[in-house]
């Protein structure tokens, strides 16, 4: 089995590698590195948690131990899809370059262009950045991406899920043909495989799982909802959710809690804190400052529960994971692996629960198909109540009304009485029933034409 220190890496990076505890590589790391160092493009494609960070921070540190930055001119740029991936990103640069004088800037939303601007005028070797905010930087004049030397795009396939691809395209133009591309990807969708074949020269394809398989190590099931009536079916499911939180009992140390919408996520988080629970909400349209801190807890282990939608599906490395919960069944199958991936990490056992309504049948047969394997049926810990018929459905008729003898025979003569039209209903002084306008027709209407005329 291979080890680090025969990966020709540098001594100083491999003595924080073994800082941290790590010994052997990830079948995408054993891969990817040896042709990083050799200066070649490569193409990465391993599904989550398999360890693809190091597989290009460890080069890429190897290779600009020499050298120096210049201001606004990174020498190394890294693409990630959401501001939680790239602060992992930057958390593992860190990790493994802290006995080396490499310098790093972190360009992400949320945060103050003054605060980003000064680290890029110093000068900086590696840049992490999402690429909006990248794109912000340069069209401001703020940044110059001439002497990057190695570009890094990672999860590529949620870049095209969040409608990145332009963007990723327009920076690949900016950046120097001469320069080395290294590329990671879960799935490789058609898309991908076409701005892979227009900007990567030669790359050494390293791939160590199916495409869009989950990890053998986590467990999983489905637990298909059925509910009752429809102003009731949102809060019978979160009581679903919360039944299957107690019957995990202390196997469920954390977790976390996917739903498919922001409101969703909202909802459910107030709803498990109503109810006792130790929980909190993350998704994109939330303060940066609070994401992180919602994070920080979900990390530390300060907070149980995290409820998220996708942007923390891919953005999110706690290592220590024990469920991830489903609350919807995601629209994209390639999703449901990556929010389950979340779980199951660097070889532990992990726990994956799906609740899936009638409407979703449809998309977890997808995902089956996906992963070629079908998910285990749960029972349903609660037991909703059956709708009751409605009454008003063509169902279920009415039952016909009898009208009574003498009922009927009064709306009879009431008809045979009443005139049909304007005015119906109206008498004058006299009696007689006025039809149309009676006594208020003008008087010029009365006259003949010739008299109109004349007149």
């Amino acid at each position: 089995m291979t080890k680090f220190n025969e990966l020709n890496l540098n001594p100083k990076v491999l003595k924080a590698i073994e800082e941290a505890g790590y010994e052997t590589p990830t079948p995408i790391q054993e891969g990817a590195i040896p042709a990083a160092l050799e200066g070649r493009d490569v193409l990465g494609i391993a599904q989550t948690g398999t360890g693809k960070t190091a597989s290009f921070t460890l080069p890429m540190i190897t290779l600009l131990a020499r050298g120096r930055a210049r201001a606004r001119m990174p020498r190394s740029l890294v693409l990630c899809p959401t501001r939680e991936l790239a602060a992992q990103v930057a958390e593992n640069f860190d990790t493994y370059a802290k006995h080396l004088k490499l310098t790093k800037a972190l360009l992400i939303g949320g945060v103050s262009f003054k605060e980003q601007d000064a680290l890029i005028d110093r000068g900086v070797d590696v840049l992490i950045a999402t690429p909006g905010r990248l794109l912000d930087h340069f069209e401001r004049g703020k940044l110059l991406l001439t002497g990057v030397q190695i570009m890094v795009v990672d999860e590529a396939d949620r870049m095209l899920d969040m409608g990145f691809i332009p963007d990723i395209e327009r920076i690949f133009s900016l950046t120097p043909f001469t320069r080395q591309t290294l590329f990671f990807s879960a799935t490789m969708a058609p898309e991908i495989e076409r701005i892979t074949d227009t900007f990567l020269s030669g790359p050494t394809r390293v791939e160590v799982a199916r495409q869009a398989t989950a990890s053998e190590t986590i467990e999983q099931g489905v637990v298909m909802f059925k509910g009752g009536r429809r102003d009731r079916e949102a809060s019978q499911k979160r009581k679903t959710l919360r039944a299957l939180i107690d019957a995990e009992g202390d196997k469920c140390t954390n977790a976390i809690i996917f739903c498919n919408r922001k409101t969703d996520v909202d909802i459910c988080a107030k709803s498990l804190k109503k109810y006792g629970y130790d929980a909190a909400a993350i998704h994109g349209d939330l303060d940066q400052s609070q994401r992180t801190k919602t994070l920080d807890g979900f990390r530390d282990g300060t907070l149980r529960l995290l409820v998220a939608s996708d942007v923390a599906a891919r953005g999110l490395d706690v290592p220590s994971v024990s469920h991830v919960i489903n609350f919807d069944v995601p629209g994209h199958p390639e999703d449901y692996v990556h929010r389950i991936g979340r779980t199951g990490r660097a070889g532990r056992e992990g726990k994956a629960i799906t609740i899936c309504s009638g409407r979703d049948e449809k998309a977890l047969a997808a995902i089956e198909n996906l992963i070629q394997k079908e998910i285990p049926r749960l029972d349903n810990p609660v037991k909703v109540d059956e709708p009751k018929p409605d009454a008003t459905k063509p169902d279920a008729p009415k039952p016909e009304r009898k009208a009574r003898p003498a009922e009927s025979k009064k709306s009879e003569s009431r008809k045979e009485r009443e005139p049909k039209g304007r005015g119906r209903g109206r008498r004058d002084d006299s009696g007689r029933t006025v039809v149309g306008m009676g006594d208020h027709l003008p008087s010029f209407i009365a006259l003949s034409f010739d008299e109109r005329r004349t007149g």
